[in-house]
């Protein structure tokens, strides 16, 4: 703790040389928010379920002076991102290029509109991070975070975490990411020691205590995956609200109004593995068209494009419901049964999470279809040199994995996995 004190406070006088170096004047404050890894829950949060989280120490670290301008400086200590200034009163976010600053603007925005601040104060920032980008540990959403408790401050506001989470969760959809909240979450929400079991509407977090005798090791596949600058992610997005649907139509909910498949099991007051049954019974294993999904709603490709899919998936020609479905009932399934084993805590507690983990990796792979080729030799590596349990983390199409090591293998893990796939394949990678 206070070995990592220390560091925290080397690192914020590093950024306070460069800060004065860069605007001829100090900080007046500090922000910080972490990354974090998804343990079990891969896309459900923006289903409605439950998720199951924790922070890591890498973080996303703000210096900011507030000024008597109207305009906002952002500068990063990483040169390779520019720099950007814009009025506070003029805040345009370029949904079609992702760039680093668009995510400030997010937060900052979040903020500006949830108080109505006419007149927000300006500011001088200067951003360093050591989140990995397009990593899968949510390095965007850190700084979204980090954006509007920046701007909270500036302007001499309070939140509750919770809000606070909230609000950049439905801020950073100003860029055009349909995410479910998961990050922002346990952005605000962590702390030390615990993961947290976060749960939607209302939002709330509840301490997991993880077993003694296992680690978890992130490992990064390498291959880059912004959310934002594809459609993989939205699409996703989009084929469980039209799952949603169809699920609500076919047993005569209030179909119009169900935009997750939360939602259509709260409604039927069933289960999970009744859920899972429905969609057998309802559901076919075929991609779906646009033609055939307008027939079954009984409403025109106009509507449904402009009622129900998002900008960004209009032209998306044919959808899996099915199985994007039996992955989000099965995986909510196991998210609780995680918790459940975390609570109860059996002796053979590391080798059941073990295979939760290895469940849902599966699913991931051939359910919702959210691997790449490197995420899988990752996982097989990882598990072959003594993982009880690996799975993708994050949104997937690379990023990293996560693993389950007994502590007692620790060591010998890590050294085969970096020898077997960051050394052995020729090809120079940087973990």
């Amino acid at each position: 703790m206070l070995r990592g004190m220390r560091l925290l406070l080397l690192i914020l006088l590093k950024l306070k040389e460069s800060f004065i170096a860069k605007f001829g004047s100090a900080p007046k404050f500090y922000v910080r928010a972490p990354g974090r890894v998804n343990l079990i829950g891969e896309h459900i949060d923006y289903c409605g379920y439950a998720v199951l989280p924790m922070a890591i120490e890498q973080d996303i670290l703000i210096a900011v002076e507030p000024v008597k301008t109207e305009i906002v400086q952002l500068a990063n200590i990483n040169s390779s991102y520019l720099d950007f200034s814009t009025s506070v009163n003029n805040i345009q976010i370029n949904k079609t290029k992702p760039q680093w600053h668009n995510y400030f603007l997010c937060g900052l925005k979040g903020i500006q509109e949830h108080f109505g601040l006419n007149n927000p104060t300006g500011m001088n920032c200067l951003l360093d991070g050591t989140i990995p980008p397009s990593s899968g540990l949510s390095s965007s959403s850190a700084l979204v975070c980090c954006a509007g408790l920046v701007t909270l401050k500036a302007n001499g506001k309070t939140l509750s975490k919770v809000k606070l989470a909230e609000i950049c969760t439905k801020s950073e959809r100003y860029i055009g990411t349909e995410g479910g909240g998961m990050d922002q979450s346990i952005s605000f929400l962590a702390e030390e020691g615990t993961a947290k079991l976060i749960e939607f509407s209302p939002l709330r977090a509840t301490d997991v205590r993880l077993p003694s005798g296992a680690a978890f090791v992130i490992a990064n596949s390498c291959v880059e995956m912004n959310k934002a600058a594809t459609s993989h992610y939205n699409i996703r997005v989009m084929e469980c609200r039209l799952a949603t649907k169809l699920l609500s139509k076919s047993k005569s909910l209030d179909w119009k109004k169900m935009l997750r498949l939360q939602d259509v099991q709260a409604g039927l007051g069933v289960s999970l593995e009744e859920m899972l049954t429905i969609v057998e019974e309802v559901l076919h294993p075929e991609p779906y068209s646009t033609e055939e999904i307008c027939k079954c709603l009984g409403i025109s490709l106009e509507e449904l494009r402009s009622q129900i899919l998002s900008q960004n998936t209009q032209n998306v020609s044919t959808f899996k419901l099915y199985q994007r479905a039996k992955h989000v009932y099965s995986e909510a399934a196991r998210v609780l049964e995680f918790k459940k084993i975390c609570s109860e805590a059996p002796d053979n507690a590391i080798q059941l999470l073990g295979e939760l983990m290895n469940q849902s990796y599966i699913s991931c792979k051939e359910m919702y279809e959210c691997s790449c080729p490197e995420l899988d030799r990752l996982v097989d590596i990882c598990l072959q040199f003594g993982a009880i349990g690996s799975r993708l983390t994050g949104a997937g199409w690379g990023g990293c994995t996560v693993s389950m090591v007994p502590t007692d293998k620790l060591n010998t893990f890590l050294k085969n996995v970096k020898k077997a796939y960051y050394q052995n394949d020729g090809q120079s990678k940087t973990k």
